[in-house]
């Protein structure tokens, strides 16, 4: 994988351009694919952004999404556009398989591919070109690297800067979390100087959900959440008739995993919610506790040091099994 610098010369010249991402696109996901295109169609590109699935609703606000693909609803028209692609920008994962049903489509595809991701262990060789870089706080504040890097700064208009505030903002836990380093607050600094209005963002994504969102989370709280205090660890296991009961749809369980973390003395939050195919497992840590590395080795997953995802194609009653077993050989990093 060359460097990332490497392509700057070539942004001159208009490409046809695909942006994709992660399967359930979160704000930074789909906040740095919005920010990559509108930044590259002011240079001339036609650029097309493909989501591997749906999305969920509190990102439709950002410029852009109504034009975003789903390759889930829509895999022939979606498969014509990448097979006209010259470029092919992959943001916020760094192996296909993050992809799902796009995997062997991604692989397959011969045009020149570009890899921005901010998590461990990228796969380098699927790559032409790229950075990985784990201590960022986003790929949004990297895409806002990309164009101030490359020269273009003067193109960070008022929708990239809501795009690239959104995602910074959601992968830092409005900046609470260990990943907001300095350079973040001069970002923002620079964006607010721009002119963005940032209430506006917080408001369209926090303040923008039904009332059924917020019982369902009071529900799980009150009725899901198990705290083993010997092991410092919060488990929330969340059964698919819950899901249906409150009519939960894609997105309306963000966040829920960090809720546990303001628990005292609380090192490690898990949370599995049992959906159609798949068991789906989200990891939160403070301190030295290693999320990706338990997330890679007991549940297919990976990310972050303090913050990783994995699944299971077990029930729920049996994962949920194997986590606790997981937690009891942990005791000794849990301490």
């Amino acid at each position: 994988m060359k460097p990332i610098q490497d392509i700057f010369p070539k942004l001159a010249q208009p490409h046809r351009v695909v942006i994709t991402t992660h399967q359930k696109p979160d704000a930074d996901a789909m906040g740095s694919s919005l920010a990559l295109k509108h930044f590259l169609e002011q240079l001339g590109h036609t650029v097309t952004v493909i989501s591997p699935t749906n999305w969920a609703g509190w990102v439709n606000w950002m410029p852009g999404t109504k034009q975003v693909m789903d390759y889930d609803m829509d895999k022939q028209k979606c498969e014509t556009v990448l097979d006209n692609a010259e470029w092919l920008f992959c943001l916020d994962f760094n192996i296909f398989h993050r992809t799902r049903t796009m995997t062997e489509k991604l692989k397959q595809m011969s045009c020149t591919k570009i890899l921005i991701d901010h998590h461990q262990e990228p796969d380098e060789a699927s790559f032409d070109y790229g950075i990985s870089d784990t201590a960022k706080s986003s790929t949004c504040e990297m895409i806002y690297d990309f164009i101030v890097d490359s020269g273009y700064e003067d193109k960070i208009n008022e929708e990239i800067s809501e795009c690239i505030y959104a995602g910074v903002i959601g992968d830092t836990g409005s900046f609470r979390f260990s990943s907001t380093h300095a350079g973040v607050h001069r970002l923002v600094a620079d964006l607010k100087s721009r002119g963005l209005k940032h209430s506006r963002v917080h408001d369209k994504l926090f303040d923008n959900f039904l009332e059924n969102r917020l019982r369902f989370t009071g529900h799980v709280l009150l009725h899901r959440m198990e705290v083993f205090y010997e092991y410092n660890t919060v488990l929330i296991a969340i059964p698919k008739n819950d899901l249906l009961r409150f009519q939960i749809k894609t997105g309306d369980t963000e966040g829920l995993v960090n809720f546990p973390q303001s628990i005292q003395g609380i090192k490690l939050v898990a949370l599995v919610i049992d959906r159609d195919e798949e068991r789906k497992w989200s990891f939160r840590s403070k301190d030295s506790f290693d999320c990706n590395t338990f997330a890679r080795k007991y549940f297919g997953g990976g990310g972050h040091y303090n913050a990783s995802g994995g699944r299971s194609s077990e029930s729920l009653e049996k994962t949920v099994e194997d986590f606790k077993k997981a937690m009891k050989e942990n005791a000794s990093l849990l301490q």
